[in-house]
């Protein structure tokens, strides 16, 4: 598997990108280590993936797709604006006071956001609902999970995993975005998770790994999801930078979210998008 430092940045990652950097100018903060790291997971599935209907947003048949890991929301609000869920002038007020794209997404505000998350480690509850409800009803969508690394410190999320587990949602996939840092310091230090794959499958789901930016990869994997007849939960562990495409960001906890932005990092931001 190729390190994801290797991996060059083509233009429509850089775009995405640049539309995050856009809301983190516009609001003056935000969480920008944890939704740089995410850009090529939601660009994968919204790109090639997902059934969505972004003019009826709530359109009984579609895909799910659940941001657990809420703070990374610049990521999903960056690709939901591409998509014309919303305008994209919005994005110059995310974070702001009465805008709809808060530090955390809200479903009852923001079009196209499945589920409000931020307090960590719901989301897969919530995703673990709609697949079994979907499997009663005996509809063909599928459920989409996004989870960080740290998140999954939470005991709710083994929880669900386990009844994931049991139901045979094999119309549930998780996205694990595997950075190696949380909020207070590498993941090995603060809660060492490994051996992460043997633990998936011990739960009874279908484990995959591969690089959280390489887009080839990461079609391959979800379109195997989508089309085959799995009677199982599936997870895949993608292996991301967090900050990934800033080099003064990339693996470092000082940029995992920022309440002000100098001059200098302004144009350094911008820098690298070009």
């Amino acid at each position: 598997m190729k390190s994801p430092l290797k991996i060059k940045l083509d233009q429509r990652s850089k775009y995405l990108r640049s539309l995050v950097v856009r809301s983190l100018i516009g609001g003056g903060r935000g969480h920008m280590g944890s939704a740089m790291s995410l850009i090529e997971m939601l660009r994968v599935l919204y790109d090639d993936i997902v059934k969505f209907n972004s003019s009826n947003p709530l359109k009984k048949d579609r895909d799910r797709v659940i941001l657990s890991k809420g703070h990374g929301c610049l990521a999903l609000y960056a690709i939901l604006a591409d998509k014309g869920f919303f305008k994209k002038k919005e994005l110059d007020n995310a974070s702001k006071l009465n805008s709809i794209l808060g530090g955390h997404p809200e479903s009852f505000k923001v079009r196209g956001v499945e589920a409000s998350t931020g307090a960590l480690g719901h989301g897969l509850g919530i995703g673990v609902g709609m697949a079994i409800a979907a499997k009663i009803k005996k509809q063909k969508q599928k459920i989409f999970i996004i989870l960080g690394d740290g998140e999954i410190n939470e005991g709710s999320i083994w929880e669900a995993a386990l009844s994931a587990s049991k139901h045979k949602l094999g119309n549930l996939k998780i996205l694990l975005d595997y950075n190696k840092i949380q909020s207070y310091g590498p993941v090995k230090e603060v809660l060492n998770l490994e051996p992460l794959k043997d633990k998936w499958s011990s739960f009874g789901f279908d484990v995959s790994e591969l690089n959280g930016h390489n887009v080839k990869e990461l079609k391959a994997n979800l379109k195997k999801f989508v089309n085959g007849k799995k009677n199982r939960p599936s997870i895949t562990i993608c292996n991301t930078i967090k900050g990934k495409g800033f080099y003064f960001a990339e693996n470092n906890p000082k940029w995992h979210h920022r309440n002000s932005f100098s001059e200098k990092e302004i144009l350094e931001l911008n820098k690298c998008l070009k």
